[in-house]
């Protein structure tokens, strides 16, 4: 059976990482004021930031149109697969899951006999990525679309994000704050420590400085249990390997780092990191 895995671009897989995978990624869009990018297509990260330090206006970001998700599914059909998964960032924090949903939905009759499966992975980022590889593995191996979907669902419900931001003004203008609202007001000048919660952003503590955000973050990372996997995703090289270095006093296993795409980092701002974990199975 020749299952295709499809995702979006805040799953932050580099586009040549994508590409060796086999995994297709429909991009959303990134706006500076009139200025409209394709995410990882017509803006990379280094770009982005760039950008983000001199635009005026602070960038916003667009879902992936229906059009293009009903594009990227008929090529898929048309070259014969079996069957496709579609993983997508939280359907809380955008529109992008339902846009998949409503594409594969509105497909001529003679495309659907092709099953199509689209998952909410309630993650995004580096949480999103972890689950993403091992799936397009798995597809490589030829396992069944209903295999790859289990163990897609398991591991989104042993992962765990938790994020160090430099400010939440970017969530704040995003409007992704969800119940994070309580770390408003003069919450602005701590390093909020957020995490995902069914989906949704929510604040776990307000540290006053980075390096006690990231001894925090190790701390919980201690008290997790048992891990199967562990990954850093950076908004810059630099937080990436303090938050690292904080964490290896707690874990001694491998480490990957992912790089924080323009999607994701437009509504958390420049000097975000998040580790991600996946928890072992008992």
């Amino acid at each position: 059976m020749t299952v295709r895995i499809v995702t979006d671009s805040t799953a932050d897989l580099q586009p040549e990482e994508a590409k060796t995978l086999g995994i297709t990624v429909v991009p959303l869009t990134v706006f500076f004021g009139e200025e409209a990018y394709l995410d990882t297509v017509e803006i990379d990260n280094a770009s982005f930031y760039s950008k983000l330090q001199t635009s005026k206006e602070l960038p916003r970001t667009s879902q992936p149109s229906l059009g293009l998700f009903q594009t990227t599914f008929t090529r898929l059909i048309e070259e014969g697969t079996d069957g496709i998964i579609s993983v997508h960032l939280s359907s809380k924090l955008s529109g992008t899951y339902q846009s998949a949903c409503t594409a594969r939905d509105t497909l001529p009759e003679s495309l659907r006999k092709v099953p199509i499966e689209i998952i909410d992975s309630r993650s995004i980022s580096a949480g999103m990525a972890l689950a993403l590889k091992r799936a397009a593995a798995e597809a490589r191996q030829n396992l069944s679309l209903e295999e790859i979907k289990a163990h897609l669902i398991d591991q989104f419900v042993r992962t765990r994000i938790i994020a160090v931001l430099d400010t939440l003004e970017f969530v704040k203008r995003g409007g992704r704050i969800g119940t994070a609202e309580a770390l408003l007001g003069n919450m602005l000048s701590f390093k909020p420590i957020i995490s995902l919660k069914d989906g949704e952003v929510v604040p776990l503590e307000r540290p006053r400085t980075r390096g006690k955000a990231y001894a925090r973050v190790a701390q919980i990372i201690a008290e997790s249990g048992l891990l199967q996997e562990l990954a850093i995703a950076e908004a810059s090289e630099e937080v990436g390997l303090q938050l690292a270095e904080a964490l290896r006093s707690v874990y001694q296993g491998e480490i990957s780092h992912y790089k924080l795409g323009s999607a994701l980092a437009t509504h958390t701002g420049p000097g975000t990191v998040a580790v991600v974990t996946v928890a072992a199975r008992h």
